[in-house]
């Protein structure tokens, strides 16, 4: 692993100028981060310009801890696991996009933006353990020799595997905290996981209507994957809930190696129509 550091060479006075001349000096990293994680480019950089004097106490807070939470993560998963991840971890200060994400490989970088995450330890602990669960989701199956024609990454059940798989390797990895920080990422943010706890198949039910419903792919990632959605219960990301369940429940019923590989199955779509068929 190689963590790509871009802190020291952020600009102390942020302007339109530095700013892209910061980006250039990464281009690898921020020609992918603005077309697919922060969109709307310009309007973004006057904004997070303005952000960035308000919030650089706690960037600096997120830099001084982040590196060495990787690597404490790095050694649990290898512990836990058996796992190394040949990949890069890049360290960036973005323009309040994504904060964290893999990238589209087959064994997948990795890139944190801190301007987006919290300082706070344990939350942090568990955003990094989710993203490098992702990268384990992918070396398990690239282990098994699998081929990766098999996965159709645009298909909302794929999400709900890769959600699932992320969500239980950063219990694994950090376990024992507030549950709630393992979808949230904060501390004391428990009224989402109450909500759906409370509301589990009313959730899974308009969860199936959508997917019924011919709704395009891309808005039922906006829905239910990303923080841009929540129209349905006010609530964004409910996926992930829906996610964390059905992959606990396969746990029980096939064991955890198992069902981290269901996308080998030729019938994966059925396999998780049939555990959404539950909540009908």
């Amino acid at each position: 692993m190689r963590i790509v550091d871009t802190f020291d060479t952020f600009p102390s006075n942020p302007s339109i100028e530095n700013l892209r001349a910061y980006y250039d000096t990464y281009h690898e990293i921020f020609n992918t981060y603005f077309p697919i994680h922060c969109k709307n480019k310009d309007e973004r950089l006057h904004q997070a310009i303005v952000k960035y004097r308000t919030d650089w106490d706690s960037i600096t807070l997120v830099h001084e801890r982040i590196a060495s939470l990787i690597e404490t993560t790095v050694e649990k998963y290898k512990k836990v696991y058996q796992l190394q991840f040949p990949i890069s971890v890049n360290l960036i200060i973005g323009a309040y996009g994504s904060n964290a994400y893999t990238h589209r490989q087959i064994i997948p970088d990795i890139t944190f933006a801190m301007e987006r995450l919290t300082y706070e330890e344990e939350p942090l602990q568990v955003i990094i353990a989710h993203e490098f669960g992702h990268a384990a989701h992918n070396i398990f199956w690239n282990n098994q020799e699998i081929d990766w024609k098999f996965v159709n990454w645009n298909h909302p059940y794929t999400w709900l595997l890769q959600e699932g798989a992320a969500t239980h390797f950063s219990k694994q990895i950090v376990p024992g905290l507030d549950e709630s920080i393992y979808f949230s990422y904060k501390n004391g943010e428990d009224d989402w996981l109450e909500f759906a706890k409370g509301n589990k198949q009313e959730i899974i039910q308009t969860f199936i209507r959508d997917m019924h419903s011919g709704t395009a792919s891309n808005e039922i990632f906006k829905e239910w994957f990303s923080i841009n959605g929540g129209n349905h219960f006010g609530f964004n990301r409910l996926g992930y809930y829906i996610a964390d369940c059905m992959f606990q429940d396969y746990i029980l019923e096939k064991g955890e190696l198992l069902t981290l590989l269901l996308w080998k199955k030729e019938f994966f779509i059925e396999i998780v129509e049939a555990w959404l068929s539950n909540y009908k």
